[in-house]
């Protein structure tokens, strides 16, 4: 695509296709950076970083800072002369220093249609929020987050079904097409770099366990919304006599209000969280503050993801227990 040198920055399964698309191309990456091998899963084993294992399969140089700051960084960055940083995800706020040391700056590739959703957290928030569409945005990097000239955006629906980490991996893949075609703009100088609108910004902050806790008087609508909003990390969970539980793949049943409203005759109006019934099809039914929600799959607290009815049937849910 062309003669620039480019440093990769990222660290998750997000920046990988943009990462495979550069090497595709044929463009020269210096160097990558991502974040440490850190330990991971059940075993605590350390791992390295998506990006890190597909960056030493193209033979990349790869460096993992635990801050990407510091004089003797600094120094090995500026040695590599890279034109422009390409960060995608990389885990880290990068200074004013870093920002300028190459020739052309900084772009980052960003999961929302900025400046809506600006944070560490946009496809989340998307779903979360009742998006019906998001996408990708290349940006300049400023100081400031998620706040720099936009210089390309394509768009991406989000069905009525979808999952934080099914829409991530469309995104993903969307970032990396964007990435392209913005660096093909800028390398034969026609990139139109337009300031972002503030009257438009809206902000996506980080989600965690505690964040992700179910609060069942919202609405049906919009605790099926959240659990989708959730999954599958750091998924949306509650409890159920002391006991975490996890929730995927919610649906709503409008024409099983009926049954909630027989349900409410013998409970006498159940709270919200109430297990008011099993579908045989289809899994967990939960009250809410307006209407119920059909929980297909759970992930009791030390085990693996399971469809609900399996955890019913091994676990013996009754009517009316209640989750918190």
């Amino acid at each position: 695509m062309s003669a620039m040198r480019i440093l990769f920055w990222g660290t998750p399964n997000f920046a990988v296709p943009s990462l495979k698309a550069l090497a595709k191309d044929g463009v020269e990456v210096v160097g990558v950076v991502t974040q440490p091998d850190r330990p991971a899963g059940r075993g605590q084993r350390v791992k390295r970083s998506p990006v890190k294992e597909e960056a030493l399969a193209l033979g990349y140089e790869v460096m993992a800072p635990i801050r990407p700051q510091g004089e003797e960084f600094i120094e090995q960055i500026r040695g590599l002369r890279p034109d422009l940083s390409v960060v995608v995800a990389y885990g880290h706020i990068l200074k004013r220093e870093v920002l300028d040391l190459p020739s052309l700056g900084s772009i980052n590739v960003h999961a929302s249609l900025l400046p809506l959703l600006r944070g560490a957290a946009p496809v989340n928030w998307a779903i979360i929020r009742g998006h019906g569409q998001t996408g990708v945005t290349v940006m300049r990097m400023v100081e400031a987050m998620d706040a720099g000239p936009i210089i390309h955006q394509l768009s991406e629906p989000i069905f009525d079904e979808d999952s934080a980490s099914e829409l991530m991996s469309r995104l993903s893949e969307l970032g990396a097409l964007a990435l392209r075609e913005a660096l093909g703009f800028l390398v034969h100088g026609n990139a139109d770099e337009r300031e972002q609108l503030e009257d438009g910004v809206s902000y996506a902050p980080k989600v965690d366990r505690k964040t992700a806790r179910i609060d069942w008087t919202l609405s049906a609508s919009e605790v099926a919304l959240f659990i989708r909003g959730m999954d599958a990390t750091p998924g949306a969970w509650s409890e159920l006599a002391g006991m975490p539980i996890k929730f995927f793949r919610p649906r709503l049943v409008p024409e099983l209000e009926s049954s909630q409203a027989s349900v409410q005759t013998s409970f006498q109006i159940p709270s919200p969280g109430t297990v008011v019934g099993v579908d045989p099809e289809q899994g967990l039914v939960i009250s809410t503050s307006s209407g119920v929600v059909v929980v297909r799959e759970v992930q009791p607290a030390g085990r693996q993801r399971m469809s609900a009815l399996d955890w019913i049937n091994g676990r013996g849910v009754e009517l009316g227990q209640r989750f918190e």
